[in-house]
């Protein structure tokens, strides 16, 4: 019977570790969030980064732009942000409006106050092994298939994605762990698959008929579709895997705890320098 990885609980004991770390510390790191349009999955996840900052302790400011908002509008904030001292992270939340320049906009952030780790400086020095802090997201996928204790030496595993942002951390992370690691955008044949990762963005487009029985199956879809939150995996498949993360509750959460972590981090770093 498949087995759920619980992200919330995992989320919890690294949140309770970094409220210790920050109440020890005399540091109150800040953290900003840029939310484009209305989105309700953005809105969803910026209320959840909200709430978390708040409990470890780390100030947190949000600013909102309208869907037709301009690229320079966006660009500007950002400036704005890299010279304030109180803030220590700046998140953009993604996706944006099909009319704003996703990866522009993510570089106009300061590269060491890039809370996700998506700024392509962070992602060279990361490659090299040198960065200041690691791409939160790939971090908390790894270490939800690590919490089912299951060995990555030789394990097969395919990252189905479409952004290099995403896929390179991760190619990177699970082959230090010994694993053979494949990656592409379109659904093939995963039958003899070990681990799977999606992050298609489309709803319950893994079938049981993609996957072999007891695959590991982690889940980045997130859906909405009327009052319901739907992963990228149908729950078939799901059903048919050895351990699933379920949606929501799954990569989500820790996404939050890492993107929580990077923040400390670079106040720390930006406070000794």
């Amino acid at each position: 019977m498949a087995k759920v990885i619980n992200g919330r609980k995992l989320a919890v004991s690294i949140r309770e570790n970094l409220k210790r770390k920050i109440a020890r510390s005399n540091i109150r790191p800040g953290l900003a969030a840029i939310l484009v349009g209305n989105n309700p999955a953005s809105e969803t996840y910026v209320g959840l980064k909200e709430k978390a900052s708040a409990e470890v302790g780390v100030y947190f400011e949000k600013y909102l732009f309208p869907s037709k908002t301009t690229q320079i509008s966006i660009i500007r904030k950002i400036q704005e942000l890299n010279r304030d001292k109180k803030i220590h992270g700046i998140l953009v939340q993604l996706p944006l409006p099909a009319h704003l320049n996703e990866n522009k906009i993510i570089q106009a952030i300061d590269s060491k106050k890039d809370a996700d780790g998506f700024h392509s400086e962070n992602i060279k020095l990361f490659l090299k092994g040198k960065s200041i802090i690691k791409p939160g997201l790939a971090v908390g996928i790894v270490k939800l298939v690590e919490s089912t204790k299951v060995s990555l030496k030789n394990k097969s595993i395919y990252i189905l994605a479409k952004s290099p942002i995403f896929i390179d951390p991760l190619e990177k992370m699970f082959k230090e762990k010994g694993a053979n690691v494949e990656s592409g955008k379109k659904i093939g044949n995963m039958k003899k698959t070990d681990i799977i990762v999606v992050a298609l963005g489309r709803p319950h487009s893994i079938l049981s008929k993609h996957i072999k029985n007891s695959a590991i199956i982690i889940d980045v879809g997130y859906n909405r579709k009327g009052d319901k939150v739907l992963g990228d995996v149908h729950p078939s498949a799901n059903k048919k895997a050895g351990y699933f993360t379920p949606v929501p509750g799954g990569v989500g959460p820790m996404t939050v705890a890492m993107l929580l972590e990077n923040t400390y981090q670079l106040a720390k770093y930006i406070k000794s320098h």
